[in-house]
């Protein structure tokens, strides 16, 4: 991190001293376990710092609530998709054996679809899915969804359309 003058290193400090112990409280109560919560609000700072707002804050508690939100949520993400993913191995018939390296690797592509996918609208996302994962061709899909092929067929474009652009990023 580049250096700070003292001003900004005071900013900080102020910050951290004045509102770590309520950000603390704020997600235990959410969390309801305090070593998640200190790692999670520890986490928030870090990346509060990292953006440069500690210096320009005018309502901290909310910025840092949102910040610490958001964690959160992509925590809680994370869990449910390792989660879905267990239940997934374990109910498949032959024993299979994954490495941690091999699941890591799983778990951190199974994120980066889903952050792809979230950009989507929601009967895009859906379209797409029904089409990628469960092979419905866009006339099953039109039946169950009560739409034309002609709907269906524009949001796959606009589906793939959206994967292309992201992977070349």
């Amino acid at each position: 991190m580049p250096s700070v003058d003292p001003a900004q290193h005071q900013a900080i400090e102020s910050l951290y001293a004045e509102h770590h112990p309520w950000l603390c409280a704020w997600l235990r109560k959410r969390l309801g376990c305090l070593e998640h919560a200190t790692d999670l609000a520890q986490d928030t700072f870090v990346r509060v710092l990292l953006q440069r707002k500690a210096f320009e804050l005018r309502e901290p508690r909310a910025y840092l609530s949102s910040v610490a939100r958001s964690l959160m949520i992509d925590g809680f993400r994370r869990r449910a998709l390792e989660q879905a993913y267990l239940e997934t191995l374990a109910a498949r018939p032959e024993a299979l054996e994954v490495s941690p390296e091999t699941r890591l690797l799983i778990i951190e592509t199974l994120l980066e679809i889903d952050r792809l996918l979230d950009g989507l609208g929601a009967r895009t996302r859906e379209i797409f899915l029904m089409a990628q994962l469960d092979g419905l061709s866009y006339v099953e899909i039109a039946r169950r969804l009560s739409v034309s092929v002609n709907t269906v067929k524009k949001h796959a474009v606009r589906a793939l359309t959206h994967c292309l652009l992201a992977a070349e990023d």
